[in-house]
C-alpha cells in the first residue's frame, strides 16, 4: 500500500506544470534597468513628484479683491446697490413708488383710526348713530383700492416683461445646483467647473491640503474656491437647473433669484457694466448644508474674460482652435501625399534644349 501511495504522488508531481511548481518571486527593477527600458522604447515610470498647485495671486482674474459694500451684505436695512438694468428698474420701483405708497396708506389709515377713536368715543356720543349704510363711503372704499392696485400693476408688469424678454445673449452660462455646491458650464467656450465654499482655517472639517478662506476671498460663508467670471457690458443668459433637489440661484446685486428645479431649465439674464465681485447664496431650503452653497460672480473686462477662458482651456466664439498633436496641416509629409495633379509642374524648356534628368537617390535606396 505504501508503494502504491508513493507511485500516485510521483505521477501527480510529473503532471504538474513547471510554472506552478516554481516558487513565486517578486521582480525588483533596479535603477539601471530603467534606462535600458527607455532605450528599448518602453515608457519609464517618472519619479518626479506631482507639481504643486499654482499660488493664488490676489488681484488677478478669478481672484479679484471685493469692494466693501458692493455686491456683498454690509448690514444695511434696504436692498443692495444694484448693478444691472433690471436691478435699477426694480430698485426705483421699490424705493420711489412702493415705499411712498405704503407710507401714505399707513399714515391715512392711522389718521382715520385716531379720528374715529376721538370723534366717536362714548363720552362724546352717549347715543350711538343708527346709520348702517353710506353709499358714498362704500363707493370710495371700492374704487380707491382698485385704483391703487392698477397703479401698482402697470410698473410691475413692465418690470416682469423686461425680466422675461431678454435681449440676444452674448454669453451663455449653465448653472446646476447640487447637494451642496454649484457647477458652471460655458457651452459656447468649452469650459466647465465646480464651485465649493471655502472653509475657515480652523474648521475641523477642512481637509489637510484644502485651501482655507482669506479675507480677500470674501466674507465668511460666502467665499468660494472657483468664481463664475463674466464680461462687463455683455448680455449673459443663465440656464438654471438642478440634479437632485430644488435649489435657488440668487445674486441680490443683480436682482436675480430663480429656482433650480431637477429636470427643468429656467432662464434669466443679466448685464453688468461695473467690474467687481458679487456674492449670492442658495435661496431654497435644499437640505442640511443649504447655508453652505455660496455664489461668487466676478465681472471683468472683455479682454480679461478672453484671457480667463483661454486659461481654463476654452476658446472664444469665432476663434480658430490651436492645432492639436494629430493635426496634419503642418506635417512634413503633406507635400508628399499631395496628388501629382495638384502639384505645380516645372516650366518646360525651349525646343531643342536637352533635358537633364533630375538626380535621385534610387541607387542609394537600392543599395540599402
Amino acid at each position: 500500500m505504501k508503494l502504491i501511495g508513493w507511485a500516485i504522488a510521483l505521477a501527480a508531481a510529473g503532471l504538474t506544470p513547471a510554472a506552478a511548481q516554481a516558487p513565486t518571486s517578486t521582480t525588483t527593477t533596479t535603477p539601471a534597468a530603467a534606462p535600458a527600458a527607455s532605450a528599448a522604447g518602453a515608457p519609464a515610470a517618472s519619479s518626479t513628484p506631482a507639481a504643486a498647485p499654482a499660488p493664488i495671486v490676489y488681484g488677478s482674474v478669478g481672484h479679484a479683491i471685493p469692494t466693501p459694500g458692493i455686491g456683498e451684505p454690509d448690514g444695511r436695512k434696504g436692498i443692495q446697490e444694484q448693478v444691472t438694468p433690471l436691478g435699477h428698474e426694480a430698485a426705483n420701483f421699490h424705493n420711489d413708488w412702493l415705499l411712498p405708497l405704503c407710507g401714505a396708506i399707513s399714515i391715512f389709515v392711522l389718521g382715520l383710526l385716531l379720528w374715529t377713536m376721538f370723534r366717536f368715543r362714548r363720552s362724546a356720543n352717549p347715543t350711538p348713530s343708527r346709520n348702517s349704510h353710506n353709499t358714498a363711503i362704500e363707493v370710495l372704499w371700492t374704487v380707491v383700492p382698485v385704483a391703487i392696485l392698477v397703479a401698482i400693476a402697470v410698473p410691475s408688469i413692465k418690470l416682469l416683461r423686461h425680466q422675461y424678454t431678454p435681449p440676444p445673449a452674448d454669453v451663455t452660462v449653465k448653472v446646476t445646483g447640487h447637494q451642496w455646491y454649484w457647477s458652471y458650464e460655458y457651452p459656447d467656450n468649452g469650459v466647465s467647473f465646480d464651485s465649493h465654499m471655502l472653509k475657515e482655517k480652523n474648521d475641523p472639517t477642512r481637509g489637510k491640503d484644502e485651501r482655507w478662506r482669506d479675507d480677500r476671498d470674501g466674507p465668511p460663508l460666502l467665499a468660494a474656491d472657483e468664481r463664475m467670471v463674466l464680461p462687463a457690458g455683455k448680455v449673459v443668459k443663465f440656464i438654471i437647473t438642478a440634479d437632485d433637489v430644488i435649489h435657488s440661484f440668487g445674486v441680490p446685486a443683480f436682482w436675480t433669484k430663480l429656482d433650480a428645479n431637477p429636470g427643468q431649465l429656467n432662464e434669466t439674464w443679466v448685464k453688468v457694466d461695473r467690474p467687481g465681485v458679487y456674492f449670492g447664496q442658495c435661496s431654497e431650503l435644499c437640505g442640511a448644508r443649504h447655508a453652505f452653497m455660496p455664489i461668487n460672480v466676478e465681472v471683468v473686462t472683455p479682454a480679461q474674460y478672453a484671457q480667463w477662458i483661454a486659461s481654463k482651456g476654452g476658446t472664444m466664439p469665432g476663434a480658430k482652435p490651436k492645432p492639436g498633436p494629430d493635426s496634419t496641416g503642418a506635417s512634413p509629409v503633406s507635400a508628399a501625399t499631395t496628388p501629382a495633379a495638384a502639384q505645380p509642374q516645372a516650366a518646360q524648356p525651349a525646343s531643342g534644349t536637352a533635358i537633364t534628368p533630375r538626380a535621385t537617390n534610387q541607387a542609394a535606396t537600392a543599395q540599402n
